[in-house]
């Protein structure tokens, strides 16, 4: 194991990272914490640690202060939590005077590795260095982190690219536009319809639809398999692949365990509730499926009531299922949750006192700025837009909030001067 980690200390020294696209993603400088980054697989967690490092050699950091391992590498299937303190005798080893000098250790999908944060934690409290962590789960590392560091850690998701990222992906010279001329408008109606196709996974923006439709696939057989039936040792694999499927064909839906356990029953699939409610949780924790509880200050209700579920990217859901028009406004509302979930927002649904719904009561966690928010692909059909309004202004009524907002596919409109109505390409740059 010595000889492998000074050869991989010494691969990764004498070959500089790639360029690679900047993401609009704040790294904090904090001595004495952990940066952690945790997201689905394939969003860019190792880009953003492949930035860093390019950023600290760009200033001048010698390449000798710099160490990056990548757990999922296959030459340290063999490795364990004891062989932590290898990679500490071998880089200081190799360089002694690196102990008079601040370092940075990245560690890329940690954990994979039992007991990674006990080594963290020493490392933090005895060397002099700056550590980055990526992992693929997030109440694993939640967990972890806030058991082991105790306070250490600064944690920030990595989703796939929102839509100025991936305006600026596709179109390198491209400045997202503050004025909204004929333009600047179709210029953004036609990216917003790429973007819902193609969604926010990096490696796919520049891909044929035919290679970027198998790559999605393939990330989410690696999310399914590595992150849930290998990770959680899964044996009912059909249910819970059948279960991944059923959700991504509705996405934002009502999704009630009782009522998909009488379905799995009827098919003849053998599958009980508690694991039903394990394998959601399992999805989510890596990061492929979110939970949307209703608003509620009875907890009753809150744990009674069904949640709506979101997928993490909308090119997923193309690449997944088949789509028509009519799936629309769900894949329209789906990438709206996602921008709400990038800003950090907490979110649920409202259902009013009268049985009336909205889709998005959002919260958010550091601002306390509250939005309630309608989804609606197109304001033309009297009816949608009478029940639309409906929901909205009960909850607005109910919950003592004036504003109100209804974003559309290409819509544009004040009503009552309380409720904007506001197109998603120009709400997602705004």
């Amino acid at each position: 194991m010595k000889h492998l980690i000074k050869q991989l200390i010494y691969d990764f020294q004498e070959s500089p990272p790639p360029a690679l696209k900047d993401r609009d993603i704040r790294i904090p400088d904090i001595r004495g914490k952990a940066n952690t980054f945790i997201g689905m697989r394939r969003t860019g967690k190792t880009s953003l640690c492949r930035n860093h490092i390019k950023d600290l050699l760009d200033k001048g950091l010698p390449a000798n202060r710099l160490l990056y391992l990548n757990f999922e590498d296959d030459r340290l299937l063999e490795f364990q939590v004891r062989d932590f303190q290898i990679i500490l005798d071998v880089f200081y080893a190799i360089n002694p005077d690196n102990k008079n000098h601040i370092c940075y250790f990245f560690f890329d999908e940690i954990q994979i590795i039992d007991k990674w944060e006990s080594f963290i934690r020493r490392l933090l409290d005895t060397e002099n260095v700056r550590v980055f962590i990526t992992g693929s789960s997030s109440k694993m590392l939640s967990k972890e982190i806030a058991t082991g560091l105790r306070g250490r850690s600064l944690t920030t998701e990595v989703f796939p690219l929102n839509f100025k990222e991936f305006l600026t992906f596709n179109n390198t010279q491209y400045n997202i536009p503050t004025t909204f001329g004929a333009r600047n408008s179709a210029f953004l109606r036609k990216s917003v319809e790429d973007y819902l196709k193609t969604g926010g996974f990096p490696e796919v923006q520049f891909c044929e639809k035919h290679d970027r439709i198998e790559i999605l696939q393939g990330y989410i057989e690696s999310v399914v398999f590595k992150d849930v039936i290998e990770r959680h040792g899964i044996s009912n694999v059909k249910v819970l692949k059948f279960l991944s499927k059923h959700i991504m064909n509705s996405p934002g839906g009502l999704f009630s365990v009782t009522k998909f356990h009488n379905t799995l029953k009827s098919m003849g699939f053998k599958c009980s509730r508690d694991s039903l409610y394990g394998f959601i949780d399992h999805l989510e924790d890596a990061f492929l499926f979110f939970r949307v509880p209703v608003h509620s200050r009875s907890e009753k209700s809150r744990t009674t009531k069904p949640n709506k579920i979101y997928t993490i990217d909308t090119g997923l859901l193309c690449a997944m299922t088949f789509r028509n028009s009519s799936d629309n406004g769900m894949l329209l509302e789906n990438m709206v949750f996602m921008h709400l979930r990038r800003q950090g927002y907490e979110i649920e649904y409202i259902r009013t006192s009268k049985g009336h719904e909205t889709d998005f009561f959002a919260r958010h966690k550091l601002t306390g700025d509250v939005q309630l928010i309608q989804v609606c692909w197109d304001m033309s059909h009297k009816k949608t837009v009478k029940r639309e309004i409906r929901g909205l202004k009960e909850a607005m009524a109910e919950f003592s909030i004036n504003k109100g907002t209804i974003i559309t596919w290409d819509d544009e409109q004040e009503i009552d001067d309380r409720i904007k109505v506001i197109p998603a390409w120009k709400w997602m740059v705004l």
